[in-house]
């Protein structure tokens, strides 16, 4: 739960981590309280999509560039209608933003949309604590609801974990609706929303693709009523162990050998849908600066990532599968962690990251083109 007022750098509040480390600092944003899972993110730039980005739903970001706000906040880069970060936590807040398209301050949208944050901490010190300890729950507090230590850490240890969270139905468009196809329509595809970024459907758009976004809870049978060429599986928060219905709406898909594309959250149901299981990753990957490898050509790419849990899929081999062969496509170069699959019997694949580039690197732009060839070849 949180609540605010409006926010000052003049403020005291103080970050509670589940184990008992504890930072202090001031207020940034609204002040008042607010609990999550702490994670960090390496993006040095691009704080709005990642604030807006529904997978972060119930996670409190830890920024690890030491400056924060420079650009302001502008009506254009949001990635969904709101901001989901639970808190946010900074170092050194810009004084005043300085960019011409900034309309206000990031300060002054967080405490428009009621977002509790801290500022003034050692955000490294806080990275490297996570990096050695791993995520945990934490809360921030600042204004009348401080008490004893004793007290906050009580309040956070008694939070719900993020393993066996289930999330995405709270993130969820709660009705369809359709991003038109950029020029020529070429093809129809059902994107299912487990907290989808608005680039996504924008960047099948300007391939020529009418994209039908619908609800997490969306039957196969509303999903074949829009007549798709494919269908997508997108991003989104929490434990991909308790989307069993996500799970079942993905295998009528390969049972029907539509198209399928996934990302993030979509990777993981694809995973499980495969027969594979997943898995609570230490600390996660987060930010737009992560090396992979596409296995399928060894090319290298600099992507985005924002992903706590993984697929445990063997790397060594080809895996046999109710559907077929299926491989791991990606790799993480830092950690050797599943970052793509696909099926070699028929037209699906997956990625854990974002290759719609927002904020992010270009690199993984051709997954989208893959996507469309895919549905070429079915069409052929």
């Amino acid at each position: 739960m949180t609540t605010s007022t409006r926010g000052t750098t003049k403020v005291p509040a103080v970050l509670v981590l589940e184990d008992g480390r504890i930072f202090r600092g001031r207020a940034y944003g609204a002040v008042g309280e607010t609990f999550g899972e702490a994670v960090f993110s390496t993006g040095m730039t691009g704080y709005q999509e990642t604030l807006t980005d529904p997978s972060y739903d119930r996670q409190i970001v830890v920024a690890t560039a030491p400056q924060i706000g420079n650009t302001g906040w502008n009506d254009e880069d949001d990635e969904s209608d709101r901001i989901w970060v639970s808190g946010y936590v900074v170092r050194d807040p810009a004084r005043v933003p300085s960019n011409w398209r900034a309309k206000r301050s990031l300060d002054d949208e967080l405490v428009a949309q009621h977002v509790v944050g801290i500022s003034g901490i050692d955000t490294r010190a806080l990275t490297r604590h996570l990096r050695e300890s791993g995520s945990m729950r934490a809360g921030i507090f600042s204004g009348e609801v401080v008490g004893t230590e004793a007290e906050l850490l009580a309040r956070v240890q008694a939070q719900p974990q993020m393993k066996g969270a289930s999330l995405y139905e709270a993130v969820t468009t709660k009705e369809a609706y359709v991003v038109p196809a950029v020029g020529e329509k070429r093809f129809t595809v059902a994107a299912i929303d487990l907290g989808i970024k608005g680039m996504t459907p924008h960047r099948m758009a300007e391939r020529g693709i009418e994209v039908h976004v619908l609800p997490a809870t969306a039957s196969a049978a509303e999903v074949y009523a829009v007549d798709p060429d494919g269908v997508f599986f997108s991003n989104g928060p929490g434990d991909p162990a308790t989307a069993d219905g996500p799970v079942a709406l993905m295998t009528e898909v390969l049972q029907r050998r539509t198209p399928l594309f996934g990302i993030c959250f979509g990777n993981q149901i694809l995973g499980r849908a495969l027969g594979f299981g997943t898995y609570k990753l230490k600390y996660g990957h987060r930010g737009i600066n992560q090396p992979v490898q596409d296995r399928t050509t060894g090319k290298v790419e600099v992507t985005a990532h924002n992903h706590g849990f993984a697929v445990d899929a063997p790397l060594d081999r080809v895996s046999e599968t109710k559907f077929g062969r299926a491989e791991v496509s990606h790799v993480c170069l830092n950690d050797d962690v599943v970052e793509g699959l696909q099926l070699l019997d028929q037209p699906a694949f997956s990625v854990q990251y974002h290759p719609e580039a927002a904020a992010g690197p270009h690199d993984a732009a051709y997954l989208f083109d893959r996507f469309v060839s895919l549905m070429e070849g079915q069409r052929a």
